[in-house]
């Protein structure tokens, strides 16, 4: 640019927004004493083209710096300074003159050049540069509609953007991209999922990994290390420098809802990538240190840590409440997102002295905010500072990932005893939880097993956890797994062993499946993906994170087991209820909502501590729909006949059967026949489903 004409801007909206004779240029820095914007004609280019000097008086409004470049256009990269007190112990600023600023509001991230641990030493190190993006209202959605899913409907299939095809046998064109998952949406469709769940996408620091795990080459793959909450993690694109990159996520997003499936986001509003005293100052340190993060009061250059990265977001302060709803709508308006998943989101419920509070202005405010009505909101309902919210965390609306569902059903099918009671109750929705403060058993995220931890073939496959490969000594990740190795640590050639763990992995899935609420499974489980062990492969962005394609061969009977259970949940109203169940009859059918059994009808095993079987039946919820009787049996070694409820018409149909091989392991409607006994022996360790229908 030869000369740069300026006037006054807009402070709405935030970052860089392209207009047809410039670009509007807004931040927020309620305690600047000065600031600069810095010009970059493109994202590479060695120093700036022009460096304006913002006026107070003109350029200033309330908390807001705003400026109007006339002639600038999309592709353009920027950054800012800002100067202002420096005292940081008393104060808790951090200001510096010379040190060039990331935009909080970047909507496009340029990091080509970023060194964290120079950034961390030198105020004049290469910044992480912001990239004016094309106009976000010009993109065409083809009248495509976000899927309209039923809460109480929704099956989450949780996978990592890379990591879902970054492996060469993945065969799509531009592995590890957005692009690169448009390639599975068929795979994804006959799964029979309503929704994926991201893991991080916002644009995150990949060098943000102790000195150990950077010493390995290793580096931050999850993701849970933002940095710019606008924008999208720049390698997850094909062409991640040009003004128009954010159509490749926004035709992903459309592709999905073409198909019918959400698109949910893991948004970790808890802390960011710029860490404690010691971390690198990115964005927000260098702009609004004090209102963004939870600072101690007894010196102000130290982070309170609630969440074991460094740093914690005050999120009910006014100004970062304000940000994070901003930011919500943001991804709903221009990207068409269907839900949020927030990690450890109890630190959402700490005021700003970071005590808990029950009315936690962020959270309230999103739980009624109108532009974010339409959108899921789950949280991960606690934090690293000891709050545990399972079954209460603030407001109604919010679905809560349930851990209390995943340790009892994880030890349950393990073998453990006295637990018949609470099994139950996380198979009927965990109303002990949910019911007590008005919600439902929607408001359940169910799972046994997620990005952190075991996957579902290594919970059956080890005892304990083996992280050596992530550099701390096999000291990261949790030792409470509730897991079991069935006699051999790892990998085994022994076939007994083999088909135990087999047997055990479809239980696992046939009663997440068989469960109240909401079910929501690891990318990879469906055809047993395997980490060797490791259960926090935070930083392996290798083979032993990716899909590996080639197991849908080889553990094509698992792929098989996992489709046809969830198309049975999805023709089962009755196990998608919206209401908890009673236990009594409804609408004029014959038996109650649920009847619980043990080996004799009507007589459950709740008083026996030794018990490891009980047994359901679930009524319609439907009348086109047939009731179901469930039987389990987590007996080590011993069969046990189970009774079936006596039936006035009709037939009972086995329909699942896990001690059965394939393709008698589950059996479609139309292959069905009737049983005419009055009781059916269930194997050891497995789990038997009939349906009830009339004969044909």
């Amino acid at each position: 640019m030869k000369s740069i004409k300026t006037r006054p801007g807009c402070r709405f909206p935030l970052g860089a927004t392209c207009e047809s004779d410039g670009v509007n240029f807004s931040m927020f820095s309620r305690h600047a004493s000065r600031v600069e914007l810095l010009l970059y004609e493109t994202v590479d280019a060695p120093s700036p083209c022009g460096v304006l000097n913002l006026d107070p008086e003109i350029n200033r409004d309330f908390f807001f710096w705003n400026i109007f470049v006339e002639g600038a256009t999309a592709g353009m990269a920027y950054t800012w300074r800002a100067d202002g007190p420096d005292d940081t112990a008393v104060s808790g600023f951090r200001f510096h003159p010379d040190r060039q600023l990331l935009d909080p509001c970047a909507r496009i991230v340029f990091d080509d050049f970023w060194d964290r641990e120079r950034a961390k030493a030198d105020p004049n190190a290469e910044p992480l540069r912001a990239v004016v993006p094309a106009p976000l209202d010009d993109y065409d959605w083809e009248g495509v509609e976000m899927p309209d899913h039923a809460p109480n409907r929704s099956i989450i299939y949780e996978m990592h953007v890379r990591g879902f095809t970054r492996h060469y046998s993945s065969g799509v064109s531009k592995p590890g991209t957005f692009s690169g998952i448009v390639e599975k949406i068929p795979y994804l469709k006959e799964l029979g999922i309503t929704h994926i769940e991201l893991l991080p996408i916002m644009a995150f620091d990949e060098q943000d990994v102790p000195r150990g795990v950077r010493e390995l080459g290793l580096k931050n793959y999850w993701g849970y290390s933002t940095h710019s909450y606008f924008a999208l993690h720049p390698s997850y694109f094909v062409e991640p420098w040009k003004a128009g990159c954010l159509d490749e996520f926004r035709d992903m997003v459309k592709e999905f809802h073409k198909a019918g499936i959400g698109i949910i986001m893991d948004v970790v509003f808890n802390h960011t990538a710029e860490g404690g005293e010691d971390g690198p100052i990115i964005n927000f340190k260098g702009l609004s240190n004090r209102e963004f993060y939870h600072l101690d009061p007894q010196d102000r250059r130290k982070y309170k840590d609630f969440t074991g990265c460094g740093n914690t977001v005050n999120c009910n302060h006014p100004q970062v409440t304000f940000f994070i709803i901003e930011c919500l709508e943001y991804w709903i308006r221009y990207f068409h997102i269907d839900g949020f998943r927030f990690d450890l989101a109890s630190v959402m419920a700490r005021g700003e002295d970071g005590k808990p509070m029950h009315h936690a202005p962020v959270i309230w405010s999103l739980e009624f905010c109108h532009g974010i009505s339409s959108a899921g909101l789950i949280a991960e309902a606690w934090d690293a500072g000891g709050l545990y919210q399972v079954g209460g965390f603030p407001g109604y609306r919010w679905q809560e990932w349930n851990g209390r569902y995943r340790d009892v059903v994880r030890r349950f099918v393990r073998g453990d005893r006295g637990l018949i009671g609470e099994m139950a109750t996380r198979l009927a929705g965990s109303s002990d939880l949910y019911q007590p403060g008005g919600r439902h058993p929607f408001n359940s995220i169910n799972f046994v097993t997620c990005h952190d931890g075991f996957t579902l073939n290594d919970l059956v496959s080890y005892a304990k956890k083996h992280n050596e490969a992530n550099g701390e000594e096999n000291r990261d990740g949790t030792d409470e797994n509730f897991s079991c190795n069935y006699g051999v640590e790892g990998e085994t050639e022994d076939r007994a062993i083999s088909a135990l763990r087999f047997r055990q992995a479809k239980n696992f899935m046939a009663l997440l499946f068989l469960s109240q609420g909401v079910p929501m499974i690891l990318s990879g489980d469906e055809v047993l993906r395997t980490q060797k062990g490791n259960n926090n492969c935070w930083c392996q962005d290798n083979e032993l994170s990716w899909m590996d394609w080639s197991l849908m061969k080889k553990n094509a009977e698992m792929l098989r087991f996992t489709r046809e259970i969830i198309a049975f949940r999805r023709r089962h109203p009755c196990l998608m209820r919206r209401h908890f169940l009673t236990g009594e009859r409804r609408d004029g059918l014959e038996m109650p909502d649920i009847s619980w059994h043990g080996t004799e009808l009507f007589r459950p095993p709740w008083d026996d501590p030794q018990a490891r079987h009980l047994a359901f039946t679930l009524s319609r919820a439907e009348r086109d729909e047939e009731d179901i009787h469930v039987m389990i049996n987590m007996e080590e070694d011993q069969e046990l006949e189970m009774e079936l409820p006596r039936l006035g018409q009709g037939h009972w149909h086995l329909a699942v059967d896990t001690f059965r091989p394939m393709p008698h392991d589950i059996i479609s409607p139309e292959r069905q026949k009737p049983f005419s006994e009055d009781g059916y022996i269930v194997k050891p360790r497995s789990i038997a489903v009939f349906e009830r229908r009339l004969s044909r």
